[in-house]
C-alpha cells in the first residue's frame, strides 16, 4: 500500500526511460508514450523525457535534475537482478537514503521461482533492495517490484520495463494514487492532422489562429509536428471541467479545419489509411492498387486496417514493364512513347488494376526511388500517380518530384497516394 508523503497538487512530470540498449538501433522506448498518456489523464503535463544508458554517474545527474524542475520523476527499466539494472541505487544515492532488503519481497520472488519449481538466483535478492522510505509496488507479472518514494515534496516512482509489468503495474497502483496528489485538474488534448500541405504553410494559416488562445480565458497550448507527408497540430487545454475544456477544444478544431479545408483529415486521431477506410464503407466502394517503385508499401498500408477484406479487392506489385503489359494492360507503345515512368502509363496501371480486379477505384503509381535510374528530365525522386474511378473523366493524376533518400520517396509516394484516394472519395469525413 502506498502512503503519500508529499504536497498536492503534482502538477509536472519527466520520463526517464533507462537502459543502454534503448541507446542502439535496435531498440525503441514505448513506455514513455504509455506514461505521458496515462500522467495527461490526470492532468499532469510532461515537461521533459530523457533515454539515459546503464551508468551510475549518467543516471544520477538525470534524476537530480528531473528532480530540480519536475513534481513527478517516473523511470521506467532497471530494476532488474544483475549488476547493471542501478536504477534502484540511483535513486537511493539521490534521494541520501540506505538500501534495505524487504524480506516480504524476497518471498514473493522465491514463491514466483518455487511455481515453476525452480530455486531463486541469489541475484535475485538484488530486486528486494528498497530505498529507506520508499513503498514497493506488487508485480505479479516479474521479479522486479516497482518504488515510489516521496521526497522533498516530489515524488519519484519506478517501474519495470517490460511493458507487460509496467503497464498493469500503472494501472493496478500508480494511478489511483496519483490521482490524489494531482487534484481535480485534468489535461485534455486534440490532434488535428492534414496532407498535402508542408509545415510552413500550414503555420502560416493556423498561427494567426492559435495565437489568440494563448490569452483566452481557457488557455490553449498549440504544437506543430512535421513527418513525411503529414502535418500534425496538437492542441491542448488544462482545467477542472471536462465537458467545458472539450468545448473549447471543440470550437479551437472549428476554427483551425475551417481555414484549412480539405487538407484536414482528420481531427479524432484516425490514420490516413483509416479515413480512407471508413470513407470506403461508407460510400460501398472498394479499390485496388497496382504499385511499381512502391513495391507493396500501399498494400500493407491499405491492409492494415481491420476488416480491408470489406472494401479492398486487391494488388499488383508490377515492377517490370512485362507485367505492367501483360497484367495490367498497359500498351507496349504507351510505355515506349512516353517511358515507365509517366502519367500515361500510371493512368493506364490505375485502369488495368481497376478493371482486373472489379474495383471502383484503381491506384497506379510509377516513379524513380533511387539511388540511381534518374535522368536529367526525371531525376531520383519523380514519382507519378494516378487514382481513377468507374467514369472516363474520374481520372486525378499528379507528377511528384519527392525529396529524401529510397525509403522516404517511397513512404511519400504511399501518403500522397492515399491521400488522392481520400479526396477521390469526395468531402472530408473528419468525425
Amino acid at each position: 500500500m502506498v502512503v503519500a508523503r508529499t504536497l498536492t497538487p503534482l502538477r509536472s512530470a519527466e520520463i526517464l526511460a533507462v537502459g543502454s540498449e534503448l541507446l542502439t538501433p535496435f531498440r525503441t522506448d514505448t513506455n514513455s508514450l504509455f506514461i505521458t498518456s496515462r500522467l495527461n489523464d490526470l492532468g499532469v503535463e510532461v515537461i521533459a523525457k530523457s533515454v539515459v544508458a546503464d551508468h551510475a554517474g549518467t543516471l544520477q545527474a538525470a534524476l537530480r535534475l528531473a528532480l530540480s524542475r519536475a513534481d513527478i520523476v517516473v523511470t521506467s527499466g532497471g530494476l532488474g537482478p544483475t549488476d547493471d539494472d542501478l536504477t534502484r541505487d540511483a535513486i537511493a544515492a539521490v534521494a541520501g537514503r540506505d538500501q534495505v532488503e524487504q524480506p516480504s519481497v524476497v518471498a514473493a520472488i522465491e514463491a514466483r521461482f518455487a511455481s515453476r519449481g525452480w530455486k531463486m538466483p541469489e541475484n535475485n535478492r538484488r530486486q528486494a533492495m528498497v530505498p529507506a522510505g520508499a513503498d514497493t509496488l506488487d508485480n505479479p507479472n516479474g521479479t522486479a517490484p516497482g518504488l515510489w518514494l516521496s521526497h522533498e515534496g516530489r515524488v519519484i516512482i519506478a517501474l519495470p520495463g517490460p511493458p507487460r509489468e509496467m503497464t498493469p503495474m500503472w494501472d493496478t497502483h500508480v494511478a489511483p494514487q496519483l490521482a490524489t496528489l494531482t487534484g481535480s485538474g485534468m489535461l485534455r488534448r486534440r490532434i488535428i492532422r492534414i496532407a498535402g500541405r508542408g509545415e510552413s504553410h500550414v503555420d502560416q494559416v493556423a498561427a494567426p489562429i492559435y495565437r489568440s488562445w494563448t490569452s483566452a480565458p481557457v488557455p490553449i497550448a498549440t504544437t506543430i509536428l512535421a513527418s513525411p507527408g503529414q502535418v500534425e497540430l496538437h492542441l491542448s487545454a488544462h482545467g477542472e471541467d471536462r465537458a467545458a475544456l472539450d468545448q473549447v477544444l471543440g470550437e479551437a478544431v472549428g476554427e483551425l479545419t475551417t481555414a484549412l479545408g480539405s487538407a484536414v483529415y482528420s481531427t479524432d486521431g484516425r490514420d490516413l489509411e483509416q479515413v480512407v477506410a471508413d470513407r470506403l464503407l461508407a460510400l460501398g466502394a472498394t479499390v485496388a492498387a497496382a504499385e511499381s517503385c512502391t513495391g507493396g508499401l500501399l498494400m500493407g498500408r491499405l491492409t492494415s486496417v481491420p476488416g480491408s477484406s470489406r472494401w479492398l479487392t486487391g494488388g499488383i506489385v508490377a515492377y517490370s514493364n512485362s507485367v505492367k503489359v501483360n497484367d495490367l494492360g498497359v500498351a507496349d507503345s504507351t510505355l515506349t512513347d512516353h517511358g515507365a515512368v509517366s502519367e500515361p502509363v500510371a493512368v493506364a496501371m490505375a485502369r488495368g488494376v481497376r478493371r482486373r480486379m472489379r474495383a471502383t477505384f484503381g491506384i497506379g503509381i510509377t516513379g524513380i526511388a533511387g539511388p540511381d535510374g534518374g535522368t536529367a528530365a526525371k531525376p531520383v525522386g519523380t514519382v507519378v500517380i494516378c487514382v481513377c474511378g468507374p467514369g472516363d473523366d474520374d481520372v486525378v493524376v499528379k507528377t511528384a518530384k519527392l525529396p529524401g533518400e529510397r525509403a522516404m520517396v517511397r513512404r511519400l509516394s504511399v501518403q500522397t497516394a492515399l491521400d488522392m484516394l481520400r479526396r477521390a472519395c469526395g468531402s472530408p469525413d473528419y468525425n
